[in-house]
This record gives C-alpha cells, structure tokens and sequence, in this order.
C-alpha cells in the first residue's frame, strides 16, 4: 500500500499478475474507501490494482452534469493527465498484460472521458455509475476506439447521475462504436450493487485468461 499522495496498489504484483485494473475514485472519496466498498467484494486472483489518489480529493470541482466552463476544462484535463500517467505506468510495469479501466461516480466519468478522449485505450472500461463531464451543448470529444468493451451502469434513484445523463453516455459510446452494455439499476440509489462486482468480476476474469471481455453476468 502506498498511503498519503500517492496511488494505492493491491492485488498480485510480476509475475504473477495476468491482468491490470486501474481504478478510479469518486468526489470526496479515496482509494481505500474504493478498496472496502469496491474491491474487497471482489474475487480477482492474478490481477493487479492501481487506484490513483486525486490531489485535492476530488477530480474536478462542478458536477459531472454541469456546463463546462474553463475552469472545469482545465481541471479536467489534469485530471486525464493524472489517470493517463496511472496507466501508463502501469502498463510499464506489467507489459503486455490487458489493461480495465474502471471507476466509481466521479471516477467513472473520468474513466469515460478518458475513453473519449482518444487516449492510448484500455482493453476494456467499466464505469460504476458514469456519464459525460458536460452538456450535449458542449464541445465534447468522442474518439471513442470501435470495439472497446465498455460496461456503463447508474441507477434511476442516483441523486448525483440522473437518468438523462446516463442516457446521454450510453448514446455516445455505443454510436461510436464501442461494444457497450449498459445497465440501469431500478430504485438504486448512489452505490454499487452486488450485480455491478459480478460484473467486473466476470470482466477481469476474462482478461486473466486471455478472452475479449463477454458481460454475460446476470443483471
């Protein structure tokens, strides 16, 4: 563990690490509450964890589903340079091992803005609870790579994600190409249920052995 400003890492390390997930956190949040309210559901044996450490607690200061102004622009932009440097850091220390790029709340949006970004990609995404950073109105990049396996989930009683949001980034991912599953949870509310770790448990354990991402767990 590297606690203090630092990324948190678990998991397996080299070699016996088959696969990276490099996880991303919420607004207000940190990685170790990411580690006991996320990772420690998961059965994930020969997988390596990276869970970056936002500066200031928080990746950007308006809401995901506010206007961008420049500020939120900037700030976003370092926020990209932040979990790129996670990644490729990553991906250095483990090389040619499949790469998920996952997060929870703010860290999904980070996680899909990151994919929209047209930086190097992960071989899959899963965003717990994302949408866009922005409004359809906004200048938004959308170099989404076709066929990345993408996994999206939000619930219909998220105060922070509403429905229309969650629509919105469905829509841009799977116009662009991306092989996506999007799940809308009924009367679940700012969390991650039980049937989100099946998910990216059965996401990881396809990478450990080798195969293209199915999300064929059960909703």
């Amino acid at each position: 563990m590297n606690p203090g400003g630092g990324p948190l890492r678990l998991g397996s390390r080299a070699p016996e690490a088959k696969a990276i997930c490099v996880f991303v956190h919420g607004r207000g949040q940190s990685p170790e509450e990411m580690q006991s309210h996320v990772l420690a559901r998961l059965s994930a044996p020969a997988v390596a964890f990276v869970l970056p450490r936002a500066p200031e607690g928080a990746w950007w200061d308006a809401r995901a589903v506010d206007p961008l102004t420049p500020v939120a622009r900037a700030q976003l932009s370092a926020a990209l340079d932040h979990v790129a440097a996670a990644v490729a850091a990553a991906r250095g220390e483990l090389p040619g091992r499949p790469l998920l790029l996952a997060g929870f709340s703010q860290g999904a949006c980070l996680a899909i803005e990151y994919l929209c970004a047209g930086l190097p990609p992960p071989e899959a995404l899963a965003a717990l609870t994302g949408c866009r950073v922005g409004v359809p109105a906004d200048a938004r990049a959308e170099a989404v790579p076709p066929g990345v396996p993408v996994y999206l989930s939000g619930g219909d009683a998220d105060p922070w994600i509403p429905v229309s949001a969650f629509a919105d980034a469905a829509r841009t991912l799977g116009s662009k190409g991306a092989s996506l599953r999007a799940d809308l949870f009924p009367r679940r509310g700012h969390e991650v249920s039980d049937a989100e770790i099946a998910m990216l448990g059965t996401i990881l354990a396809d990478l450990v052995a080798g195969r293209h991402p199915r999300m064929e767990a059960a909703r």
